[in-house]
């Protein structure tokens, strides 16, 4: 049995269940150690192989995780496995407490990714919802700024401008030099966030890796000169980086970083994760409320006072979470910087197409711009997958012109190969 089930089941027998209720309980180890199974055996698999461990059809090529991710097969049984059995008696399950001891051990499941403690982990359901919290929660007035770049995704940046009519903050947005990613360093990122910060500015958003050119910013560098700025909140929307890079989130000094496991932890669809710094609890006003708050007062809890939710796709989260695990951190990460490198070369090696992202590692990952020389992004990812089945994302901006790949670790080069020859065909 693994640690992961052991330890939900000494937490159950510590609470002191029924005769009935742990027989029900039960059946969540029988779950879990099936799905512990699946993952043990994926992790022995090579990347090629590991193709086979999901459902997507045999016409599809897959090389779009930036949007939304591909979800393993064993997660996705163990999900309908803990609806099944959510309905066997769905008060015990979603409020008699069965699954509370489950609920927190995905807590400390996600802490463990992010690498921050497991009480300054709020579970939500994506990115957008934590910046909406944020934005209005924190307390922001007339006279104050908040401030990111266009390459912020817009479920970090409408949010502000939404509260600032209401509150009377100001939002300011400034232009990100697109056609200069390819050459920027990591002192270059930082040095272009710092001149446009002001005595005003008290918010300052980044993405860890947009979703637009896959630039990896800097985060510790960033939030030591926004913080000796004067700037109070470093705000992190980190969609693209849990499960894809190894992260050491409380180590880099930012005050919240929002994730959506539905990406790169190939989790079931709808479910977030937020590292929230535990000195804005004080501060950080909860977005919807109901009958926990003054249980929960204080505490992470706070922020997640919804009432019902989908317990067993919760609980699938926690599977997701461990299947990564199994994969190995390290291991992908070599994996990802060989695909992006092997696709670097293949990309300035065919005519017609035209590298835009980063050409440094340290400001790279998994997703990356391939622009066309010729034709229009929008018109070649259609036409890419309605013949090929070949699954991108166009962007049309004519400075950028390019079609957006995300592949993951069990994408083949051979995809790859196909993917830049049928694109040069559009150029």
């Amino acid at each position: 049995m693994s640690g992961h089930s052991l330890n939900r089941r000494r937490f159950l027998q510590a609470a002191g269940a029924s005769a009935i209720s742990l027989s029900l309980l039960g059946r969540i180890n029988e779950i879990q150690a099936h799905t512990d199974e699946q993952a043990n055996h994926a992790g022995s698999l090579d990347f090629h192989s590991l193709a086979g461990q999901y459902s997507l059809a045999p016409e599809v090529s897959y090389l779009n995780h930036g949007s939304i991710g591909t979800i393993p097969n064993s997660i996705h049984e163990a999900h309908v496995a803990y609806l099944r059995l959510c309905e066997t008696d769905p008060w015990l399950y979603m409020w008699g407490g069965a699954w509370d001891a489950g609920r927190e051990q995905v807590r400390s499941q996600a802490a463990e990714m992010l690498q921050c403690k497991a009480d300054q982990v709020a579970l939500t359901h994506n990115v957008t919802e934590t910046f909406n919290l944020l934005a209005q929660g924190l307390p922001l007035g007339a006279g104050d700024e908040v401030l990111f770049s266009t390459l912020n995704h817009p479920g970090a940046s409408v949010c502000w401008f939404h509260q600032a009519e209401r509150r009377g903050f100001t939002v300011r947005q400034f232009d990100f030099p697109l056609a200069d990613v390819t050459s920027l360093s990591i002192d270059d990122v930082v040095a272009l966030h710092a001149r446009e910060i002001t005595d005003k500015t008290r918010v300052l958003v980044i993405p860890h890796i947009d979703n637009t050119v896959g630039l990896r910013h800097p985060l510790k560098q960033l939030a030591d000169m926004a913080h000796a700025k004067g700037i109070e909140y470093v705000l992190v929307d980190g969609a693209q980086t849990l499960g894809m890079l190894p992260l050491q989130t409380a180590d880099t000094g930012v005050d919240a970083y929002a994730a959506s496991p539905h990406k790169w932890v190939q989790a079931p669809k709808g479910l977030g994760a937020a590292y929230i710094n535990s000195k804005l609890f004080p501060r950080l006003k909860p977005m919807w409320v109901t009958w926990g708050q003054q249980r929960w007062a204080g505490t992470v809890r706070a922020y997640e006072d919804y009432g019902t939710r989908n317990l067993p796709e919760l609980l699938a989260l926690g599977d997701a979470l461990a299947f990564q695990t199994r994969l190995g951190a390290q291991r992908k990460l070599e994996r990802y910087q060989a695909l992006w490198r092997y696709t670097m070369q293949q990309v300035d090696a065919t005519p017609g197409l035209v590298w835009r992202s980063s050409r440094n590692w340290s400001t790279s990952g998994s997703l990356y711009a391939v622009g066309l020389k010729q034709g229009k992004a929008g018109e070649a990812a259609k036409a890419l997958f309605d013949d090929h089945g070949i699954v991108v994302r166009p962007f049309d901006a004519p400075e950028l012109n390019s079609l957006r790949l995300s592949p993951n670790t069990y994408t083949s080069e051979a995809e790859i190969d196909r993917f830049c020859e049928l694109a040069a065909g559009f150029s």
